[in-house]
């Protein structure tokens, strides 16, 4: 087989990386309203998990799809999650400058508020990275769908800090290495992401009773 043979892995890969281009670009525009960033996360998952199952046909037909179908749900929760983020950031900045002001007892007092609330912050970046692949890839009412994200993240903890890793990788590459890799950003870290998280959503989508026969 031909290096560069259409069939070739060589070949394959730079398809694959094509493809997370263009759907970079895809994601980037549908998210520049940043209230859409939730259902441009969720075609954007859409795709790169077919990608992943290489089930793929028409990229850009399908994000789109999938932005029109998860459009409501999606930005209920990225609402959701935009306001918990603020929420833990700006509360985390207020407690650790009163630690940082502080003496004695209490400084002993805004170390654990602020552990705590570090703790909350641990159990946010858990529920993000999962919601909206599961999101792309299964139908639940709202709090199911934050609840699952926070159960299957923990449950597959792996594969939770493997996506984590993915996207600190890509930043940093970003800043601090070569920034025109920004033109694959998210849309490489959703197609890793979807390579990680493949099994795990077949696993989720067996039915208990058969996956305990």
């Amino acid at each position: 087989m031909s290096y560069f043979s259409y069939d070739s892995k060589f070949s394959q890969v730079l398809i694959k990386l094509s493809y997370s281009c263009w759907l970079n670009v895809l994601w980037m525009l549908c998210s520049l309203p940043v209230f859409t960033i939730g259902a441009s996360t969720t075609a954007l998952y859409s795709v790169t998990l077919k990608i992943a199952d290489d089930t793929d046909s028409n990229i850009t037909k399908q994000f789109f799809k999938s932005f029109k179908e998860n459009f409501a749900q999606a930005t209920r929760l990225w609402l959701i999650m935009l306001a918990a983020g603020i929420f833990l950031t700006v509360d985390l900045l207020f407690v650790y400058r009163l630690r940082a002001s502080s003496a004695g007892t209490m400084a002993v007092l805004w170390t654990l508020v602020m552990a705590f609330i570090i703790g909350a912050c641990v159990v946010y970046v858990i529920v993000l990275l999962n919601l909206f692949p599961l999101v792309a890839s299964f139908v639940n009412t709202d709090m199911e769908m934050l609840k699952n994200a926070f159960l299957v993240g923990v449950r597959y903890l792996f594969a939770t800090i493997t996506m984590f890793l993915i996207h600190v990788v890509m930043f940093l590459a970003i800043v601090i290495v070569f920034t025109p890799l920004a033109i694959f950003g998210e849309g490489l870290c959703a197609l890793l992401c979807s390579y990680v998280l493949r099994n795990v959503i077949s696993l989720l989508s067996v039915p208990s009773d058969q996956e305990d026969q």
